[in-house]
């Protein structure tokens, strides 16, 4: 991917290429060194300052690929060899994105902007960026941009609201399901105004932090088996798609996992449509995905519930981390 990003500088191409600190702290040097001097700019999202701590801790979780500023991906794959894979094998994550062509493309391009803006103190614009585009089809579609500057809210609003809005079903992908008790009425209610409710989340985890946060996040399962609704932990890979289809129709694919990290910390990105066509296929791949996944029976979380409330005051402590 470095080569390829330096390549394209080489013969002329702008590129900007924007890394969280935090995130790409493992990457290797000589990438990085390749870019730049290959003529790309390269910069880091909060480098770790420990006289801004609390900077530190507002990570830049979206993931923006724009091209010529007409084509646009975004969802939750980062650029390893944890993505190189098809999501079925151990070591390899399993993932959601989607590729965007259209007026869209130029929201997509502004959350990128906004961040590099941030880090760099350069404000990206003009035509090269932002051409103007006709539409390419009827589908309907919005960007949910959350950041702490405006308050995080939009991830969280974007979540609740449609859990809120459901009349038949939700179709919930997301490696960390822990609701606050807000969030969990909303899906309680959704239950008991009869909408089916189906819950995929991690079964598997790569670090020893994610173990114990998928460990407290069962503290959470109980109210919401309890109500009725369906929780399955995929197993064969660390799941890592974060997606949403509502009622047949309605369809979340970004960046925004189901905690407060994502809720109130971090830089965030949701695509939501409006289209039936593409609701219809998100379901094949929720349907495909529950192949590889164990139910959560409330009877056996009953049994567990001492342990897993044991776990329950670490996960603040990943917010802090």
């Amino acid at each position: 991917m470095a080569e390829a990003l330096a390549e394209r500088c080489r013969a002329g191409v702008g590129v900007n290429v924007l890394l969280d600190a935090v995130g790409s702290k493992n990457m290797p040097k000589k990438y990085r060194t390749l870019m730049e001097r290959s003529g790309c700019h390269v910069a880091s999202y909060h480098s770790l300052n420990p006289l801004a701590l609390k900077r530190i801790n507002h990570r830049n979780h979206r993931r923006v690929l724009v091209v010529d500023g007409r084509v646009g991906f975004t969802g939750g794959t980062g650029v390893g060899d944890k993505w190189t894979g098809d999501g079925r094998r151990e070591g390899h994550w399993r993932q959601t994105d989607v590729r965007i062509e259209g007026p869209i493309v130029r929201q997509i391009q502004a959350a990128f902007a906004e961040n590099w803006r941030d880090a760099t103190g350069v404000l990206l614009s003009g035509a090269a960026y932002f051409p103007e585009i006709e539409p390419r089809g009827g589908l309907v579609a919005q960007t949910i941009k959350s950041s702490p500057a405006s308050g995080a809210a939009e991830a969280y609003l974007l979540f609740f609201l449609a859990l809120e809005g459901a009349r038949s079903s939700i179709l919930l992908t997301n490696p960390y399901f822990v609701p606050d008790g807000t969030m969990s009425d909303a899906l309680v209610r959704a239950v008991k105004r009869g909408v089916d409710v189906q819950i995929i989340t991690a079964g598997n985890a790569d670090t020893n932090l994610d173990r114990l946060v998928r460990q407290a996040s069962h503290a959470h399962f109980g109210r919401v088996l309890e109500a009725g609704a369906k929780i399955y932990e995929y197993r064969p890979a660390l799941l890592h798609a974060k997606t949403m289809v509502v009622d047949g129709q309605w369809v979340s694919i970004g960046s925004a996992n189901l905690d407060n990290r994502s809720f109130a910390l971090n830089n965030e990105l949701n695509l939501a449509f409006l289209d039936r066509g593409l609701a219809a296929r998100m379901t094949e791949v929720f349907r495909e995905d529950l192949r590889y996944t164990k139910p959560v029976r409330y009877d056996d979380w009953v049994r567990h519930r001492v342990r897993n409330a044991f776990y329950l005051p670490l996960i603040p402590l990943r917010d802090q981390l």
